[in-house]
């Protein structure tokens, strides 16, 4: 019994020092991206096809951020991008999904859907805007639509490979034990398959936020996107950087809460620790 605790005793110890370790080293990487661009910037470094002369320095940035900080617009800005991100990708979760489950389940829906929505998958963000501005009289629906293109494949996608991905033996087995048809779906395939729907739907999230910032330079009046590319047409540079990190941390920040919530609903899903 002593020898059990104490064994379980240095493993929590090990995993706790990986994680320390790991934490540590991920600092360091972001401090050492910091220095070098305060380096790049005071030394005004040109590599030839690449010049940071003209970079705002992290000063700069910092002072940019503190006054957007002490806007009242600020507010503004965050929530509307937040609902347009959302919105679209609410809409693009339940499609995604639910197209994904059909179409790696059935033949028929494969050959009839997945052609054109092959055909549709590589047209970029920015191509859509002008036929959802004719498309949607509202340009806070055209919008969201642009960012649900923008999550729909990667969820799609991603649900597909799934649900195709599942052991044939799982079905085999539940089916010899007197499993219904649904009863498979819901207690074999869909367990299966959640892992990979949850890996679309954090990189469907941070698609969203790409297309987002295209679509609000384009035709928004509020919105992070919007407040970068005013900054552009007014020159104000280290606003730019600003608007750029402010998106950065909020796509990351909403990805990894996709992961945290999946990997809350999936307790069966066990990852591998990583030892270095």
């Amino acid at each position: 019994m002593s020898v059990a605790i104490s064994t379980r005793s240095v493993t929590h110890f090990s995993l706790k020092k990986i994680q320390i370790g790991g934490l540590l080293l991920r600092t360091a990487s972001v401090l050492a991206c910091l220095l070098f661009w305060y380096f790049a910037v005071k030394h005004h470094l040109n590599l030839g096809i690449i010049t940071f002369a003209n970079v705002p320095s992290p000063a700069d940035v910092v002072s940019a951020a503190w006054n957007l900080t002490q806007s009242p617009k600020l507010w503004s800005h965050v929530t509307a991008s937040l609902y347009r991100v959302f919105a679209g990708f609410l809409v693009a979760s339940i499609l995604g999904v639910g197209l994904g489950l059909l179409i790696g389940r059935s033949r028929f829906a494969a050959n009839t859907l997945l052609p054109p929505l092959e055909i549709i998958r590589p047209i970029p963000a920015v191509a859509w805007i002008p036929l959802a501005i004719l498309m949607f009289p509202s340009g806070e629906f055209s919008m969201i639509f642009i960012t649900f293109t923008g999550a729909l494949f990667p969820i799609l996608l991603n649900t597909i490979h799934g649900v195709e991905g599942v052991d044939p033996r799982l079905i085999a087995s539940a089916r010899s034990l007197g499993g219904k048809r649904m009863a498979i779906f819901r207690e074999v395939i869909f367990p299966a398959a959640a892992p990979s729907i949850i890996t679309g739907l954090s990189i469907g999230m941070g698609t969203c936020w790409f297309c987002l910032v295209t679509a609000e330079m384009i035709s928004g009046q509020f919105g992070i996107g919007y407040y970068t590319w005013e900054s552009y047409t007014l020159q104000n540079y280290p606003d730019i950087v600003v608007g750029m990190l402010l998106i950065g941390v909020l796509g990351m920040g909403s990805s990894v809460l996709i992961k945290k919530v999946g990997h809350k609903l999936m307790p069966w899903h066990v990852i591998p620790q990583k030892n270095a």
